[in-house]
């Protein structure tokens, strides 16, 4: 097991739990990760449902222990599949979160166009984040966030604001549903990871849920995906992971990031779509 301290950031190599009893309570203000789907990736060991619930359990417990009374939870997840039956592990694991007193802002969509293909049901696009928070009283920034408007002049047509715009113009809120590829072989973020997040996806959650020197952290951090959106946005990012080969990567784009050499897809880049000219963009 192996800590490697910076001024802003802490890179783990071992057991998460080990890990996060090291952290100081109410000490991180975004906790936020993407954990093992229990599907026998060669990152985990395959077990029941039961013994997986009863693992991440414990995580949970130790990530709310950490969490500042402003703070955030986000928990990436998609499904459990056995036998060909899927088991949504949002709805599996909401009542650990409910049972910390948690409370439910969000539950995001990430869709996305690539992924494993069915033949016996509809092929999944989507996986869900569900952002939990630790008091009505949380941190919460939408202006970083915002989208561009579709219609952006579009103005009241009568009423007392007649002429005014209808519409905000630093740009709309982005919804509960988010449009961002997954990242695959032809992504330019792709690692040997086979399950790595897309740093856009944690950006978002990095500007709206945390301000500049908040601790972000994650503790399935992979190859430092949420780490490198913490720290893009002078944050401090804090991760463990039990795959040596990953950390190793991890302090390598991080290095690269410091450098100026780390590429990563843009937030807000539109998605690719062969069906139209130049594919959209």
């Amino acid at each position: 097991m192996v800590t490697q301290a910076l001024p802003n950031r802490i890179l783990f190599h071992g057991d998460n739990l080990d890990f996060l009893s090291g952290l100081s309570d109410e000490s991180v203000q975004l906790a936020v990760t993407s954990p093992p789907y229990n599907l026998g990736k060669a990152y985990e060991q395959r077990s029941s449902l039961d013994a997986y619930l009863d693992a991440q359990s414990s995580v949970i417990a130790e990530c709310v222990r950490t969490l500042r009374p402003q703070g955030s939870l986000c928990w990436q997840v998609g499904n459990y599949v056995n036998n060909g039956e899927i088991v949504p592990l949002d709805i599996a694991l909401w009542p650990i979160f409910q049972s910390h007193g948690l409370q439910l802002r969000n539950r995001i969509i990430w869709h996305y166009g690539h992924g494993l293909h069915a033949s016996k049901r509809l092929s999944g696009r989507y996986e869900t984040i569900n952002w939990w928070t630790k008091s009505a009283d949380y941190t919460w920034h939408l202006d970083p966030i915002r989208v561009p408007s579709k219609y952006p002049n579009k103005r009241h047509f009568k009423g007392p604001k007649a002429g005014q715009l209808s519409g905000n113009p630093r740009g709309k809120n982005p919804s509960d549903v988010w449009e961002i590829p997954n990242v695959k072989n032809n992504h330019i973020e792709k690692t040997v990871h086979p399950c790595q997040f897309p740093v856009e996806l944690v950006e978002r959650l990095v500007l709206s849920m945390t301000d500049p020197g908040d601790i972000v952290l994650d503790p399935y951090m992979g190859v430092g995906s949420s780490l490198i959106a913490a720290l893009k946005h002078e944050r401090e990012a804090y991760g463990c992971d039990i795959e040596q080969e990953y950390v190793d990567i991890a302090r390598q784009r991080i290095a690269e990031l410091e450098a100026g050499t780390l590429r990563t897809r843009p937030m807000g880049k539109p998605v690719y779509d062969p069906t139209r000219p130049n594919g959209g963009h």
